[in-house]
């Protein structure tokens, strides 16, 4: 086997494509995976929720809706990944939940971005939203687990 090929798939070498294929191998960081999406799923749920009450019961404006509605379920992420989905890299926890933050918001301008990008390309409200949260979720994961939770 050649030296090159070698240092491209050995994790101890340093290279990126060994090191990225060992991990993925990893039954662990899918579990991390599973549940980092329970836990958005569940923000999301909280999201529309607060949002509709926001709006049709309290006459807020829907903008400000919006960023509350946000704020509360980005919360309840933090929260629950903090507690359950990364657990055992735990550190600071204000500086891991401005990190969390800043990950967050990263993430829903990327979301919004391609939300816009889908819309004018044609697609449905919905399944572009679909998508654009699919599309999101690998770098929000990723950013999360290497950055925000990072000890």
């Amino acid at each position: 086997m050649s030296a090159a090929r070698t240092n491209a798939t050995s994790p101890k070498a340093g290279g990126i494509v060994g090191a990225t294929s060992v991990r993925l191998r990893r039954s662990a960081n899918w579990w991390q995976l599973t549940k980092f999406c329970l836990v958005g799923a569940s923000g999301y749920v909280i999201n529309l929720g607060v949002y509709t009450v926001l709006v049709t019961v309290l006459d807020v404006h829907y903008l400000l809706a919006a960023a509350l509605s946000f704020l509360v379920a980005v919360s309840n992420n933090y929260l629950w990944n903090r507690q359950w989905t990364f657990r055992l890299q735990r550190g600071h926890p204000i500086f891991q939940g401005l990190r969390f933050l800043t990950v967050s918001t990263l993430a829903l301008g990327a979301n919004l971005a391609l939300l816009a990008l889908y819309i004018r390309l044609g697609l449905p409200e919905v399944a572009a939203q679909a998508i654009a949260i699919l599309t999101v979720t690998p770098f929000n994961f990723l950013a999360n687990k290497l950055w925000s939770f990072r000890r």
